[in-house]
């Protein structure tokens, strides 16, 4: 498309627009040029719009605005933007006799300078890792004990929470899964501005933002979508006028959308114009012209649609022009300060609050203070929907807040905050829900087609199901055959470990005569590897909680806390069922549960010794690494120190669950907060590294392919050449009947029998030399199928269980357990012996002494 619009396809753009039509990209880029009377009727029908959504929000006419304090904690970056004036070097900050970062009384000297003046929120700006870049920030945070600036950015909210009761903000630019992770614990909300979606401005010397590699546009969207999974309140936006064209402006405003659908997590979005700086590369860019400013305003109000929270930083146009702005469909003025400057703009200053009220209620509107994070987030979460603010933060936001009535959520009028501990929940393993430790849910079916028994917060924790199948959609075509059979075939039986991608695809998707080949070639590998025993081990699953925030869209397991049908076990439950494990048999008992925000932050550990003192001599086999993630964000520890304390409480492997598939293209449209296969692999291999071996999975047949599987097992072949931690692989069906994915007819319907075969021989085939165990699981195959995968090369049944309820609960048709006798029956039909082992494939021994060390 022309950037240069012609009249009529701006004019059939805008009656669209004006009828409520969806817009696409195309015709958000010719709105974008609108001007004159055409501008004039689109950003009237993007007022309509933003008045609309007020209302519905239960707030008709409320423009809001959060009084804050800015702290720059440091001004040094390691980007390069060629439109920045707030980053110096620390050549600079030395002649003017300042340090590389705020120290902590200067912090809260600024926080408490606010907070007297009725401030609410703590603005924590700063650039992105200055350590990697500049060796005297290394030095400065060393000095003061931080292994990074997001350590002492964490530490400092906690003394602003404490000693101020300002809630802060975080604006440390570009953050990892794990880093957002911990900060949750501490900000309300965080941001970010993607800033635009043109890699070309990335790409290219001299566009503006060259050489600044925490700009690159798909870095970018990683963190908001990071964000979204991990239910962070997220402030983002776009910045006009730096370079872009209109059809990337427009691609920008797309990008936002999709993901403010996918996970909900964007609070708002700023729209931001550029202006040009002295002492700049871009000095010489003119700033951006307000009709245009006010096009990208309208454009984006109409594009995301009237839920959507749309801010314009009044200090970066004249007071009078505020109103134009408030006409193009702004809700929001975001942070304005009685006292701290804009430090990233010093030369535009902050209107008065008293000026700021006047030009809103000129314009018809009412302005209000908010917090830090918007008033939806507020409410959701200290309801007890979904948790956007960690139950660390309730306290702090409560007491700002108002509670009840058509503004809830909004700041409390004339509240001056004051500091509050920050400090875990009160509770601990209270039960929670009928308090039985168990469900016996059915899957009856409502009018929808879901079932009846789904968590309470189904229309919402799952993102736009629209968004999801767009996303499924992009995974890739079913793989085909790229090579012949034969050829694929001749390569495994020579070197089965060292099989290329192009013959393991092959050989993953063979039917027929060539797919018998591939289970008798699997079977005969298993043979010479472990024998024809088939193992199992007597175990009980306890899954100690089902209260879960995390939304994983193949789960039917989880529950909200309020929900009639959340559980969570004491202690001494635990410890019980342990013992009755042990009574009658088991050597193993494997603990998982829910993400509950509201665990204490030892309860990993706790668990682990309630087992380990009760039944000195059974093997804890517990906590997946999403559950260890979770252990670390609410410890501070690192993986390796809560992984040494776990073990050192009694805890003696991990299972390998959470994996799903190992790529983060499937992962994204199957979970939402879950962990990135990077952290899954980071997990695993510290455990390894320090002595915790684990089992690993894979879950198939939902909207995943043969490739995906295949890359799959090339992942844990990578981490089991360099560490040998694995015990064992488990191919995991998926199980549709229940899953909210499958329900929302994204998924399929799980995999057929010839995908089983399949997965199993080539898991033998490929974990060759690597893994010695395929365990394949009675609870989603039945006793049929299991046979069919101990053919296959499979030689692992699983344990026992006792009692399993996240299969049950999905759907699964096969029963929560097994005597030893039907184990033994199993192997019996097919003429194998089967022999009880332990956790770690050892004989089993019951004398009084710790399996688990």
């Amino acid at each position: 498309m022309s950037e240069t619009p012609t009249p009529q396809q701006v004019r059939r753009a805008l009656a669209r627009a004006e009828r409520g039509a969806a817009l696409d990209p195309a015709e958000a880029a010719v709105l974008l040029a609108a001007s004159g009377p055409d501008l004039e009727r689109l950003t009237a029908a993007a007022a309509k719009v933003r008045d609309a959504g007020l209302a519905a929000a239960g707030r008709p006419g409320v423009v809001t605005y959060s009084p804050k304090v800015f702290i720059p904690v440091t001004r040094l970056c390691r980007d390069r933007c060629h439109y920045c004036t707030f980053v110096t070097t620390p050549g600079h900050l030395e002649r003017a006799g300042e340090s590389m970062f705020l120290s902590p009384d200067e912090i809260l000297e600024i926080a408490r300078g606010g907070a007297e003046l009725g401030c609410l929120e703590a603005l924590f700006t700063l650039g992105d890792r200055p350590e990697d870049r500049w060796p005297e920030a290394r030095a400065w945070l060393d000095e003061q004990g931080y292994d990074s600036t997001l350590a002492y950015v964490r530490a400092m909210a906690v003394r602003v929470l404490e000693e101020t009761g300002l809630l802060p903000h975080l604006n440390p630019g570009v953050m990892s899964w794990e880093e957002m992770n911990r900060l949750k614990a501490v900000s309300p909300s965080m941001g970010m501005m993607l800033e635009t979606t043109s890699a070309r401005l990335h790409e290219t010397r001299g566009e503006a933002h060259f050489g600044s590699p925490d700009k690159d546009p798909a870095v970018r969207l990683r963190v908001l979508e990071d964000a979204g999974r991990l239910s962070v309140p997220f402030t983002t936006g776009l910045l006009v006028g730096i370079g872009e064209t209109l059809a990337e402006r427009a691609e920008t405003i797309f990008a936002l959308r999709a993901t403010s659908r996918a996970y909900g997590a964007v609070q708002e979005v700023i729209v931001q114009n550029f202006r040009a700086k002295p002492d700049t590369a871009m000095r010489h860019t003119g700033d951006l012209d307000l009709d245009e400013y006010r096009a990208a305003i309208a454009v984006t109000r109409l594009v995301l649609g009237p839920k959507a929270r749309i801010q314009a930083p009044p200090n970066l146009v004249d007071l009078e022009e505020c109103r134009a702005l408030l006409g193009a469909g702004v809700d929001d003025w975001g942070g304005v300060s009685p006292l701290t400057p804009d430090h990233v703009n010093p030369e535009r200053p902050w209107p008065s609050l008293d000026r700021l009220r006047a030009i809103t209620e000129q314009c018809g509107l009412d302005l209000a203070p908010r917090l830090t994070v918007h008033p939806e987030y507020v409410v959701a979460s200290l309801s007890g929907g979904t948790p956007w603010i960690d139950p660390r933060l309730h306290q702090h936001v409560a007491a700002l807040a108002l509670l009840d009535g058509p503004r809830a959520g909004l700041a409390r009028p004339g509240v001056r905050p004051s500091g509050l501990p920050w400090q875990e929940p009160d509770g601990g393993f209270a039960a929670a829900g009928p308090g039985t430790g168990r469900t016996d849910l059915h899957t009856a079916v409502d009018t929808e087609g879901r079932t009846a028994d789904r968590r309470g917060d189904f229309a919402s924790v799952y993102g736009d199901w629209d968004a999801v199948r767009e996303a499924a959609g992009s995974t890739g075509a079913p793989a085909v055959l790229h090579a012949e059979g034969r050829e694929a075939l001749a390569a495994a039986e020579a070197d089965p470990g060292g099989l290329s991608d192009e013959h393991a695809l092959t050989l993953m998707t063979a039917e027929g005569d060539l797919l018998d080949q591939v289970c008798r070639l699997a079977d005969d590998l298993r043979r010479e590897v472990v024998g024809d025993e088939v193992t199992y081990v007597v175990n009980r699953n306890i899954n100690f909680t089902n209260v879960c925030y995390v939304g994983c869209r193949f789960c039917a397991f989880a529950q909200r806390r309020s929900d009639a049908d959340a559980y969570s076990l004491s202690l001494d439950e635990v410890a019980d069922r342990a013992a009755e494990a042990w009574d009658l048999g088991a050597t193993e008992v494997c603990m998982q549960g829910g993400i509950d925000p509201e665990l204490p932050a030892t309860a990993y550990f706790d668990l682990a010794a309630a087992v380990r003192q009760r039944v000195p001599g059974m093997h804890v086999h517990a906590f997946s690494p999403m559950e260890v993630v979770n252990g670390t964000a609410r410890t501070g520890l690192s993986i390796e120190d809560f992984l040494i304390k776990a073990r050192e409480a009694g805890l003696g492997s991990l299972p390998g669950t959470a994996a799903e598939i190992l790529d983060d293209e499937v992962r994204w449209v199957l979970t939402k907060g879950k962990l990135p296969t990077r952290t899954w692999v980071e997990i695993v291999s510290t455990a390894h590294r320090v002595g915790i071996p684990t089992t690993s999975t894979m879950m198939y047949g939902h909207v995943d392919h043969p490739r995906h599987w295949v890359g799959h097992l090339r992942v844990l072949s990578r981490i089991q050449d360099e560490t040998g931690g694995f015990t064992e692989f488990v191919p995991l069906p998926f199980v549709h009947t229940s899953a909210p994915i499958y329900l929302a007819g994204v998924a399929r319907p799980g995999p057929t029998l010839r995908d089983n075969l399949a997965v199993h021989a080539m898991a033998r085939i490929l974990l060759h030399g690597r893994i010695h165990n395929i365990q394949t699981s009675w609870v989603k195959l039945g006793t049929d199928g299991t046979r069919a995968m101990l053919n296959a090369g499979a030689n692992d049944l699983g344990g026992t269980l006792m009692e399993e309820t996240i299969s049950r609960m999905a759907g699964s048709e096969h029963g929560s357990a097994k005597t030893v006798a039907e184990l033994v029956e199993i192997g019996a039909g097919i003429g194998r012996p089967v022999r009880e082992r332990t956790t770690l494939y050892d004989a089993v021994r019951r004398d009084p002494e710790p399996a688990n060390g």
